[in-house]
């Protein structure tokens, strides 16, 4: 890693789970926006989610975003197909094989398949066209409602809880379709220390299991919630016992990726409360910062492993070749979280007012350099 001043280059980053919103809801973000967003922060890819209008469950539908992507971009997007027709979770699968050239991986992200039969078809035929799964484990049947986590908060002030069981039994169920079928399967967002033990194990029997977590989950719990929709986001943040094995498990390796899952939507839809307000909060523009912040300058991990958990992993899992992408950050900028500063269109995010280092100053995406802020950083 080469260093001048106190800048520093270091591979770009890739994020396997965005939202941004385009076709269909283009008042929450644009790929434009998502982008222009990504670009300043050091991203070189970022992968979609197909909850879209229209869902990305054919050619034809995912031809609309690919359309927006060719015209609108900074750097590399890359969207997500459907598991099944509408995004539903059920009833009919995509054709994979029509889809796949088109592709890297597959997600019905948002909805957990619930039929154990439709899963393991769905993993059989993402197999045979070699592509990656990226699954949204949930129970549906253990939801009761709720929207935040089922804890001490939930309980002190009257909220509906959502149970770790509603995470973790669908990725105990999925790891075990897994090594029936050996579909390569990469878990969104895992939240909660049952998942981290199931997920060592299943790499402990060397089977093709990834998983992600996100920044909000490794730096909060339901202790830190307030009354604010800002606070709300699926999965939820979970117990302070559950944050802890989350930083054991990117401290041993069980967790291979910290995606930010960056979820825009308008302000309206956030000012609700915590019952009331959209899941989903936005995370592109802050995430190596508080990462850098909090987990490297404190020495719970290195510089060298974030590297590993934001680039060098998931570039590898979904299968790019990002060597020829960099960013450069200046590690000494010191900065207060300020969502008027976001480029994206989302503002909703825990984070306000949070101290940071590290900002994003150039990157580079292929050779060509796609976002140049370095002549205000010395």
């Amino acid at each position: 890693m080469a260093i001048q001043r106190n800048i520093v280059q270091i591979p770009a980053l890739v994020d396997l789970h965005v939202h941004f919103r385009e076709p269909g809801f283009s008042y929450k973000e644009t790929i434009l926006t998502g982008s222009m967003a990504a670009a300043a922060s050091g991203y070189s890819a970022v992968f979609t989610m197909p909850n879209l209008n229209p869902v990305s469950d054919t050619l034809e539908h995912l031809q609309e975003q690919l359309d927006i992507i060719r015209r609108d971009t900074y750097t590399g997007v890359y969207p997500y197909a459907s598991i099944t027709i509408g995004q539903k979770g059920a009833g009919q699968l995509v054709d994979f094989e029509a889809l796949a050239p088109h592709v890297k991986g597959f997600s019905d992200d948002g909805r957990g398949i619930q039929d154990e039969a439709l899963m393991r078809e769905a993993m059989k035929r993402c197999r045979a066209v070699d592509r990656l799964m990226v699954a949204h484990c949930e129970v549906e049947a253990l939801l009761n409602g709720g929207y935040i986590h089922a804890g001490e908060y939930a309980k002190k002030h009257n909220h509906r809880g959502i149970v770790s069981e509603s995470e973790w039994q669908e990725i105990e169920r999925d790891i075990r379709l897994v090594e029936e079928t050996g579909c390569r399967f990469h878990i969104c967002h895992i939240s909660t220390k049952e998942s981290v033990e199931l997920i060592r194990q299943a790499k402990a029997k060397g089977l093709p299991v990834t998983c992600e977590t996100a920044p909000h989950y490794l730096l909060l719990s339901d202790k830190d919630l307030q009354e604010d929709g800002k606070w709300k986001m699926n999965p939820p943040l979970r117990a302070e016992e559950d944050r802890l094995a989350l930083i054991e498990g990117i401290k041993d390796g069980t967790i291979d990726c910290i995606a930010t899952d960056h979820a825009p939507h308008s302000e309206e839809e956030k000012s609700r409360g915590l019952e009331k307000s959209a899941f989903g909060i936005v995370g592109i523009e802050t995430a190596f910062p508080l990462m850098y912040t909090h987990f490297v300058k404190t020495g719970i991990i290195t510089f060298e492993r974030l590297i590993e958990l934001m680039s060098s992993n998931p570039a590898r899992i979904i299968g790019i070749d990002n060597s020829n992408s960099f960013a450069y950050y200046d590690l000494d900028a010191c900065y207060t979280i300020d969502p008027a500063n976001f480029l994206s269109l989302g503002k909703a995010m825990p984070f306000e007012e949070w101290e940071v280092y590290g900002k994003c100053v150039k990157t580079i995406v292929n050779g060509i350099v796609v976002y140049n802020n370095s002549v205000n950083n010395g």
